[in-house]
């Protein structure tokens, strides 16, 4: 029997809440082409691998998962160009492409890579999607998924291939029914969660619709089985308090921190 499986990594180039010293922003690589978010993470790739990326998902228009597009679109171009390579493809949201435009990409803060260097050649190009929508790259297979922020947002589910087990990043978010209501119906590799505030901060996490371990607890518990379960965007210098109250809750689920650098590999 042919084994039909396809293999997929995960770069984690950024996994904080803020910077500091080691820590990086919102930023994962899929394979070498596919990025979803563009945190300060993205700094840390050498100019070839910037220069291969074609596709980025953006979860929502926050500063610290978008700030990356503007500085890797300028710094792969002039290869992009030499090897006739087509516009990055910036997928999201129409809230969030209008975001960029109007308060990143307006030629006061950074110039309109959507029209340069030529309207008809740019360096950039916007294509929005929808809750619920499926986007193919290659046999990777992208559901956007529903999230709860202060401004539209989305996660991801991005398997090998169609029908695989799929890594899902729940993006920025509070409290989030409809996540858990397709994740129950969903084959899962791996669940990659915020928790961004120590349950001292709950009033915090909850008017910045954030996740701390006591909500995070709550949303957990509507998971069916076993997963692994990778937290993310907690704030630098916070790791150990906030994985500390996350561990004192008894849970089926192998909970870990994410950390900046790792690769996670993934087959289906």
């Amino acid at each position: 029997m042919q084994d039909h499986q396809v293999a997929m990594t995960v770069r984690v180039l950024g996994c904080s809440g803020a910077i500091a010293e080691g820590d990086r922003t919102t930023s994962f690589l899929i394979d070498d082409d596919l990025l979803v978010d563009a945190g300060t993470g993205v700094g840390d790739l050498d100019l070839a691998s910037i220069a291969r990326i074609d596709h980025i998902l953006i979860s929502h228009s926050h500063l610290d998962h978008v700030l990356g597009i503007a500085l890797m679109t300028d710094a792969g171009l002039r290869l992009r160009m030499a090897a006739k390579r087509p516009p990055i493809v910036v997928h999201a949201l129409p809230e969030t492409l209008q975001a960029l435009h109007q308060h990143v990409f307006n030629g006061v803060i950074w110039p309109d890579f959507t029209r340069l260097p030529t309207p008809q050649s740019p360096a950039l190009r916007f294509e929005p999607l929808a809750v619920g929508q499926t986007l193919q790259f290659g046999a990777r297979t992208v559901e956007v998924l529903p999230a709860v922020h202060t401004v539209p947002a989305v996660g991801f589910a991005v398997a090998p291939r169609a029908g695989a087990r799929a890594w899902v990043f729940s993006g920025d978010t509070g409290p989030n029914p409809d996540l858990w209501r397709r994740l129950a119906t969903m084959p899962l590799a791996a669940l990659v969660i915020e928790t961004a505030f120590g349950n001292d901060e709950s009033w915090l996490a909850q008017i910045s619709q954030h996740l701390c371990p006591q909500t995070l607890e709550s949303e957990l518990s509507q998971l069916a089985g076993a997963a692994d379960v990778l937290i993310t965007h907690i704030k630098p210098g916070e790791v150990q308090a906030v994985m500390r109250e996350i561990g004192a809750h008894q849970t089926l689920h192998r909970v870990r921190a994410l950390v900046t650098g790792e690769t996670l590999h993934y087959r289906g």
